[in-house]
């Protein structure tokens, strides 16, 4: 970072090469631009609605905190002088940054890529300001880097992580495995919880954690609490590749082919579908994996993988890999939007009443992240019910069918059986997660 000098509006007019009456024409239009009702002043819902038809990504969107630097005289209204005092200070701050930016080559060819408008390969002060212009919170590198590419690594065991931002990552083949290798380690140390969870889903009889635990200890000792823990592993690198291709595959046919951002509901409604694709491409090594964490063990030692999957081809034919297809493919979109509409919420709130205006670090995001995975996993925990059900089971039962059986035989509190370990694999797993994919990023340098 190179010291910067002191700058005056002369040096932004330079810059950008326009005249005082052309600058104030320019900040004139974008107020009316937000002024559409001509009332002579902004609200936050005008700033809301403007940001909205500006097209600009959930990620960089500040309306509130935008309004509010805005509002100097605290009126809950923006007129233009307010508005142009707020223009000033930021183009003159953003004139400072910019002329005192110093980053190396690789990190300058992806901050290109995302804000040179032109694709001329150089980013000029007028792109730059452009691309800053309304981020409200201090323009400081970091700031900057931050609002540029944001990572939320939040993975609760059931479905592959792909980092957001990834997509414009030079080096993504990389970043895809260190998110699987810390998916690895992170699965490995809460498989004792996932086994317990499993177990928990399949008995129909009232059967509490501890009678639960004591069980699988006295049948397998500690083995036995990782037993399916290897198949878990497996699936995390193809899960995540098949699901990172099918996303960058479908983004363009679902929000069309002007690249660039993309907006909530692409980016759900491409994840979902993404998720569907990897999930059925992968669900023979789920299935294989809940019934071997759900048989009985044989003399005290579990069966073998390759004798499990042949028996179950045999006996039950191929179309038994696919018990429970449809429930799992049907909580993959309610999860992911309960999952992200919580933690945006949640980041909001936190910007708002803990960090008073300024950006959630990763701390903050990671929290933010675990209690919407969490919640989002609750929701749609009965089809988890279901779908564990109808895979443990060697008899053919519809997913219709099991809902039934459960409800009769259960009461709704059958929906909900295994639900404490599950939660409380969601802290260690997002922090082991988080922790090893840092690391990772580090020694292979993808930071």
């Amino acid at each position: 970072m190179k010291k910067p000098a002191s700058v005056t509006m002369d040096h932004v007019l330079l810059a950008l090469r326009e005249s005082n009456d052309e600058r104030e024409v320019r900040i004139r239009s974008l107020f009316d631009f937000f002024d559409n009702s001509t009332l002579g002043f902004l609200d936050y819902a005008q700033i809301e609605k403007g940001l909205a038809s500006l097209q600009i990504p959930p990620e960089y969107k500040y309306a509130r905190d935008l309004f509010r630097v805005c509002d100097a005289n605290r009126d809950g209204r923006v007129d233009y002088h307010e508005f142009r005092r707020y223009i000033d200070a930021k183009e003159l701050e953003l004139y400072r940054i910019f002329q005192a930016i110093d980053i190396d080559d690789e990190e300058l060819a992806r901050f290109v890529e995302h804000v040179d408008k032109d694709n001329n390969g150089t980013i000029t002060f007028e792109e730059w300001r452009d691309f800053l212009l309304l981020y409200p919170h201090e323009a400081t590198i970091e700031n900057i880097y931050h609002h540029w590419e944001r990572v939320c690594l939040i993975d609760i065991g059931e479905v592959a992580v792909i980092p957001d931002g990834i997509s414009q990552h030079v080096k993504r083949s990389r970043l895809l495995l260190a998110g699987g290798l810390a998916g690895a380690v992170s699965r490995t140390a809460t498989a004792p919880l996932d086994r317990l969870k499993v177990v928990l889903q399949v008995q129909r009889g009232h059967a509490g954690v501890l009678p639960t635990v004591r069980k699988i200890w006295r049948e397998d000792k500690l083995t036995g609490f990782f037993r399916g823990n290897g198949l878990n592993v497996m699936k995390v690198a193809p899960e995540s590749a098949i699901k990172f291709c099918a996303y960058e595959m479908l983004k363009p046919l679902i929000g069309g082919e002007g690249g660039g951002d993309i907006g909530t509901s692409v980016r759900l409604l491409a994840g979902g579908m993404a998720g569907a694709v990897a999930q059925t491409a992968i669900y023979r090594m789920d299935l294989v994996k809940t019934r071997l964490q759900t048989c009985v063990s044989e003399g005290g030692k579990a069966p073998k993988l390759w004798k499990l999957t042949k028996d179950i081809w045999v006996r039950e034919g191929p179309r038994a890999f696919y018990k429970g297809l449809f429930p799992s493919l049907l909580g993959i979109v309610p999860y992911a939007g309960i999952d992200l509409a919580a933690y945006e919420t949640l980041k909001d709130l936190s910007r708002t009443y803990i960090l008073h205006d300024t950006e959630p670090g990763p701390l903050i995001q990671l929290s933010c992240g675990m209690t919407s995975g969490a919640l989002g996993a609750s929701c749609v925990y009965p089809l988890q019910v279901v779908r564990t059900r109808m895979q443990a089971d060697s008899s053919e039962t519809t997913m219709k069918q099991e809902f039934i059986k459960t409800m009769r035989g259960e009461g709704v509190r059958g929906f909900y059986r295994g639900l404490l370990p599950n939660l409380l694999k969601v802290v260690p797993v997002a922090s082991i997660t988080y922790i090893v994919y840092e690391a990772m990023k580090k020694n292979m340098a993808l930071d």
